[in-house]
């Protein structure tokens, strides 16, 4: 089987959009996923005729815009795990916006990560915090099932949240939620915390997994680390994953040519392995 390869379009930092459709695709990319604060401060002020533009520019390309990942960062007043009800309210409507959005683009995913937006509350439980944030999601669901856009539950290492750190607890949540549109998100970053090994991750949880980021533990690019991402792309292989595998990394050394090049010629190799 052959992967479908995507890369975040925040790595290119300050380029216009056009220009790393452009780049993307002539490296060999086939999807890109968006962070809605390159596009601005909230997603809606996106106008309609500018989501329309910056999809027809991926398009005319061969890019599709797969959906969007960092849906609150950068913003403010959003928080999942808010013990006020108001706040847990507007977070799943904007949630709600972020899926009208994303389906104008021509992408059916939202990554939810967000990891500043959905923290324990003080004298809070993960169980607390899974009630909450399970009550602010509520909100968007209708909205995703309009759309037919999956919200794509991401864990994240312990380093970087206190609430939903593994792919059992993602499981869990989704469970409760027992949504057809609120999935699993996996990335190699995050399962590289976890207590056992990055392919056996996959193979449990590929029956709930929709989305799947492609990164080294050290927050760089397929290749700049010393993850091996062989057993990785087999194990995708043996669950016969049919989703994208987007690169996303957190560290834009040297610079996004070289990441974006050379991460997917990583992967490429690694697929053969």
């Amino acid at each position: 089987m052959s992967f479908r390869y995507a890369i975040c379009n925040e790595t290119f930092v300050d380029w216009p959009h056009e220009k790393v459709c452009e780049f993307t695709a002539a490296a060999g990319y086939t999807g890109l996923e968006m962070a809605p604060f390159t596009l601005a401060p909230l997603i809606t002020d996106v106008s309609a005729s500018r989501r329309a533009e910056l999809r027809q520019q991926a398009e005319s390309r061969g890019l599709t815009l797969i959906g969007l990942h960092w849906l609150l960062a950068k913003t403010e007043g959003f928080m999942l795990t808010s013990p006020d009800a108001e706040i847990r309210k507007r977070t799943g409507l904007y949630l709600a916006e972020l899926a009208k959005a994303c389906r104008d683009l021509g992408g059916d995913i939202l990554v939810l990560g967000s990891p500043m937006q959905r923290k324990i509350p003080p004298g809070g439980t993960k169980q607390t915090a899974e009630d909450l944030a399970i009550d602010a999601i509520s909100h968007a669901l209708p909205e995703l099932e309009r759309q037919g856009v999956t919200l794509a539950l991401e864990p994240l290492a312990p380093s970087e949240t206190d609430f939903m750190q593994t792919a059992a607890e993602g499981l869990a949540m989704m469970n409760r939620i027992a949504h057809p549109f609120v999935k699993l998100h996996l990335d190699v970053k995050a399962m590289s915390s976890e207590a056992i090994p990055v392919p056996d991750v996959i193979r449990q949880f590929a029956p709930a997994m929709k989305h799947f980021h492609a990164n080294d533990a050290n927050r760089r690019g397929p290749g700049f680390g010393e993850t091996d991402f062989i057993p990785i792309f087999r194990a995708l292989r043996d669950v016969n994953y049919q989703g994208w595998v987007s690169v996303e990394v957190f560290d834009y050394s040297p610079d996004p040519e070289t990441i974006a090049t050379k991460s997917l010629e990583h992967m490429r190799n690694c697929e053969l392995g």
